[in-house]
Formats: C-alpha cells, structure tokens, sequence
C-alpha cells in the first residue's frame, strides 16, 4: 500500500492527501511531528535528507517534493487529463508547479509560517506584497477561464490550491480576488476533494 509521510498543518502534505484523494487511492497516513523535530530524525532523513515533507513510498519507490509526487501520482495512476503527454500543454502545467514553489512559496505560504509558526526570519512585507502580486495574477487568469489551464482541472490546480485557499491563515484576505474565491469553491465540489485545517470541505445537503 502507498505511505505517506507527512503533517496535518503542511499545506504541501496536504497537498498530496488530495491527490491520492482525487484518484480514488487508498493510502496509510503516517504523521511527522514537525513542531518536535521528528523530520530531522535519522528515520526520517533516511527517507528524505532534505528533512522535509512530504514523503510518499509506493512499493521500492521514494519520492519527496510535493510537486514530484503530483506528478508521479498523475503519471503512476491518472489519466492524462491530470498530466497531459504532449509538450506544450504538458509545459502549461508544469508552468504552475514552477508559480507554486516560487511565487506562491515567497507570498501566501510564506506569510502563513510567519503568523502560524512565528517564523520571525520571514520578511513579512515583502511576503505580503508577493502575496498580492500572485493573487492578482491569478484573479486576471482565472476571469475568463474555470481552471488554470486546458479547460479542466489538473495538478497545476492541485499544486496552487493549498497555500492559496489558507492565505487568509497569513492574514491576506482574498476578498479582493472574486475569481480566484470562485476557483476554490469549484475546486472544493471535485468527487473526492477533502479539506484540511483551515480549508473547510463544501457543505453537504
């Protein structure tokens, strides 16, 4: 069975939660304590020397980086609607991976570690204003299309959605982002979406 390694707070643990839930995958959830050191453990350095999680084991393969394990679930277990083969809308997706560990990583996921974490070494301000530059970004992209890219959702959704929907968790509100608010609650109504701590699952009737 796959083994994921990860931590109820870590917008990129979850991350791979709702990917292996989007696929309809069973999966046993082994918890790392980040706040006592567990990642930096010799256990768990053997798994990822980073010290970092996600980790996702699947049979002889480890795999950390929740970008990398997006794409080997997409590649491994969906269709090519999650991960497309042909090298330019393959380039489209992977375009986001790319927003997500740089712009998205230096806005709203950096200024969540900062009020959540008191992560004191963050530059808020600057983290604030990468915050407003990406949700605005993705508020122009977003007003004339329902998903990131090719007209469905893919791993660029999933990759961009976490740190995105806890922004508020950072204090940046996204009331000044209607499309993007739109693009969560759509995201949200996926068969086998899942939420987290900060990110409530839609309500059912």
């Amino acid at each position: 069975m796959i083994q994921l390694y990860g931590h109820e707070l870590s917008g990129n643990s979850y991350k791979a939660k709702l990917m292996l839930s989007l696929l309809g995958l069973n999966y046993q959830w082994t918890k790392i304590d980040l706040l006592t050191g567990a990642h930096k453990q010799p256990e768990f350095l053997a798994l990822n020397p980073f010290g970092q999680v996600p980790v996702l084991v699947d049979g002889n393969t480890v795999l950390a980086d929740s970008q990398a394990i997006l794409v080997y679930l997409a590649r491994q277990y969906g269709s090519q609607s999650w991960l497309p083969l042909e090298p330019e809308p393959m380039s489209r997706v992977i375009r986001w991976l790319s927003t997500t560990a740089g712009e998205i990583r230096q806005g709203p996921e950096s200024t969540r570690l900062y009020h959540l974490f008191n992560v004191s070494s963050i530059n808020l301000e600057r983290a604030t204003q990468k915050s407003e530059f990406i949700l605005t970004q993705l508020n122009d992209h977003l007003a004339n299309r329902e998903w990131l890219e090719l007209g469905h959702p893919t791993i660029a959704d999933v990759a961009v959605f976490p740190y995105i929907a806890l922004a508020p968790d950072g204090k940046i509100s996204l009331e000044p982002y209607p499309h993007v608010q739109a693009w969560i609650e759509r995201l949200k109504h996926l068969p086998g979406f899942i939420g987290m701590i900060g990110i409530e699952e839609p309500a059912t009737v």
